[in-house]
């Protein structure tokens, strides 16, 4: 795995050039990335989403597009239409942004409900249908959103389905003191520095790395772990909808690129810990009646974490 672990840190020092102090989000971006997944990067305004998405699409090459999502946005704005030519009399199909390597949905929660469910087939099943017929979308397939949870005016909440689609879900944070000097100082040019920032790696490589942290191995006493974390959720008496199978698929293959990155060919309890609130936070739905309490999906999964006693490994095989 040390080849996984050498082709991430590239990525990661080439995003750093432009996204300063936050290193421990970019590896998590990459596994998301390396787990086939998408990601919905939730925060304030302000603390450089969409340039983290542009600095790591670049830097993985391929072909880049960014979706401004608006209420009048519609499907085929993402999707593509298909247009009569007068003079063939025919119909061409204009593919949309969606049929991209990487895609930047910007602040997914302002398009309307029809807009945003055209997503979901793209993000399940890596294929559209438009006009009647199915369409592949290109490989490596990565979506990032991003959304702002502190405006609520012209907003659309996400729906449950559509947030289980998300591999995972991240918050930057504000940059720390001496980062955001860096960011003040990277500043002195008339235009970003993110349009410095070059492609170090090629597509055929993503997909080789894909298919390497497959070979990763779960010891039997890790998956029990997996299992019995999801499991407590579903019986937890403040929790209306527990995660779901597809939750714990995530955190089994993220544990799995989580090791690779480390450069092991094996995971340990802490990689399904370290991943865990990340994963799942957007997969649980707190009771009502404890939502007005002030209980909030982190703090459950916390308390979860704490309960479940993880195993230790005689041996990683």
């Amino acid at each position: 795995m040390k080849k996984v672990q050498a082709w991430a840190k590239k990525i990661k020092d080439s995003t750093e050039q432009v996204f300063f102090g936050k290193g421990e989000v970019i590896d998590r971006l990459l596994i998301v990335l390396l787990c086939r997944g998408h990601v919905l990067i939730e925060d304030v305004p302000g603390v450089g989403k969409t340039i983290l998405a542009r600095a790591l699409g670049q830097s993985l090459g391929g072909t880049f597009k960014r979706i401004q999502c608006t209420p009048d946005l519609l499907p085929a704005d993402v999707l593509g239409v298909s247009v009569y030519n007068p003079k063939t009399g025919e119909f061409t199909f204009r593919e949309g942004p969606i049929l991209s390597n990487i895609v930047l949905v910007d602040e997914i929660n302002r398009a309307t409900p029809r807009t945003q469910s055209a997503l979901l087939e793209a993000m399940a099943e890596n294929q559209i249908s438009v006009d009647g017929r199915r369409i592949l979308l290109p490989e490596p397939f990565f979506l990032m959103a991003t959304e702002n949870p502190v405006e609520f005016e012209g907003t659309f909440p996400l729906p449950e389905a559509q947030k289980d689609r998300f591999f995972m879900a991240l918050k930057i944070g504000y940059p720390e003191r001496g980062a955001e000097e860096a960011i003040l100082e990277s500043q002195r040019r008339v235009t970003h520095p993110v349009t410095d920032v070059q492609a170090v790696t090629e597509l055929k490589t993503v997909l080789e790395m894909q298919k390497t942290i497959v070979q990763v191995h779960v010891n039997p006493e890790v998956r029990t772990y997996i299992l019995d974390l999801t499991e407590a959720t579903r019986k937890d008496p403040r929790v209306r909808l527990g995660v779901s199978p597809r939750g714990s698929l995530a955190l089994y293959k993220g544990a799995q690129a989580l090791a690779a990155i480390q450069g092991r060919d094996y995971v340990i309890p802490e990689d399904v810990k370290g991943l865990w609130l990340d994963i799942c936070s957007k997969r649980i739905i707190v009771r009502s009646e404890h939502l007005i309490k002030g209980i909030i999906p982190e703090e459950i999964l916390a308390g979860v974490s704490e309960a479940v006693e993880a195993p230790v490994l005689k041996s990683v095989r």
